[in-house]
């Protein structure tokens, strides 16, 4: 141990318990499930012990319930969860996003659909995290591809949540989620927890959803000042309302607010970019891959760059488009039929091939499948 810095060799899933402890998250309630259930487990231990509290629900759709309660009434509020789980908890996420309800959601990917391979991999639910819950709205994702990524993205996403009032959900998989590997826990500095921000106003003028520049201030439930939550369209006093300019008007607010601020709110990571040929665009545990991959095809003197999306939603279209700038081709792998390439595509203008590299056998895509794609393309493109 270094000053305020752990040195840990863990699994994924310890780091994004630790992570949200860091944070100061002091709620969780879940339901087992595998490959998320290292994350209720070791937070049903620590959290007692930091005055936090830790409650196992009778399933998903009461869990995430539970934490939007405890978020309202003031608490940073976490569950973790897989496949089935998650779409049992898209209904309560949509509560989440018209309520403007900070929390984190935690799902560890797994093959599917339905039970699927309980136990296996899969990258499946990109598009579900977006347009899960019905209606317009917007959204934030990221996504580990390290042991140390789901520590920080941890944080990171709690975050995102005070500061932005909204549901923010970390989407690792079983392989980020069970991999060992060392990660440096260090404790967040002064100014580095975003605390949400408190009403200065009196308690018969408080808006809780007033619209501005910024959100407006979250008063806990409970309090002096009065925390109206409804699932149904709401004015800026949260009394429902049916005006057809009060639905326009809030419903763009759930999606501006992401969309607008997409610059404080989109991370990626570069590499090779300068002088490459070809681009792979990847995002968790297929990053790996992909580096390899790269770093392969430059021995052999193809120059290869790798983007990886850190923040799935909102999506990084500018940082794509540079990336894919002046190449010959773009490969995507992702352990699904294609998800993510359809954003690729949207935002790739041009000839260039953009080409997948699908899996849902629930085994991970290997370099040497990322290669003879590369090598496959580049036969073609010459």
């Amino acid at each position: 141990m270094k000053g305020n810095e752990r040195v840990r060799f863990i699994q994924g899933n310890e780091a994004i318990a630790e992570g949200a402890l860091a944070a100061g998250a002091r709620f969780f309630a879940g339901y087992p499930i595998t490959p998320s259930s290292e994350i209720a487990e070791i937070s049903s231990k620590r959290l007692p012990a930091l005055g936090g509290i830790y409650v196992q629900m009778e399933d998903e759709i009461g869990s995430i319930a539970a934490v939007i309660g405890a978020s309202a009434a003031g608490k940073k509020a976490y569950t973790a969860t897989s496949g089935p789980g998650f779409s049992l908890m898209q209904e309560n996420l949509g509560v989440a996003v018209m309520a403007e309800i900070p929390c984190v959601i935690i799902n560890v990917q797994r093959s599917g659909p339905s039970t699927g391979l309980a136990t296996k991999p899969a990258q499946g639910d990109v598009m579900q995290s977006r347009w899960g819950t019905h209606g317009d709205h917007g959204i934030i994702v990221l996504s580990p591809s390290s042991v140390q990524d789901c520590y920080e993205l941890t944080i990171r996403a709690f975050n995102l949540a005070e500061k932005y009032r909204t549901p923010v959900i970390l989407l690792a998989d079983e392989i980020v989620g069970h991999m060992r590997e060392k990660a440096v826990l260090r404790q967040p500095g002064p100014g580095e927890l975003l605390e949400r921000k408190q009403p200065d106003c009196p308690p018969d003028a408080y808006k809780p959803f007033e619209l501005g520049e910024e959100v407006a201030p979250l008063a806990a439930y409970g309090g002096e000042y009065v925390l109206r939550i409804s699932g149904s369209t709401h004015d800026e006093w949260g009394f429902a309302c049916g005006r057809p300019q009060n639905a326009e008007k809030f419903v763009r607010h759930y999606t501006d607010k992401i969309e607008k601020n997409k610059e404080d709110i989109i991370v990626t990571r570069e590499y090779g970019l300068a002088d490459a040929e070809y681009t792979i665009v990847t995002f968790g545990c297929t990053t790996r891959s992909a580096l390899e991959a790269m770093r392969i095809s430059r021995s052999r003197g193809m120059p290869v760059g790798v983007l990886e999306l850190m923040t799935l939603w909102p999506f990084a279209d500018h940082h794509v488009k540079k990336a894919c700038e002046g190449v010959k081709a773009v490969i995507v792998p992702e352990m699904n039929l294609g998800q993510i390439i359809r954003e690729v595509q949207r935002v790739v203008k041009g000839d260039i091939p953009i080409v997948g590299v699908n899996k849902v056998d629930s085994t991970a895509i290997k370099p040497a499948e990322i290669l003879e794609k590369l090598e496959e393309v580049a036969a073609c493109v010459q």
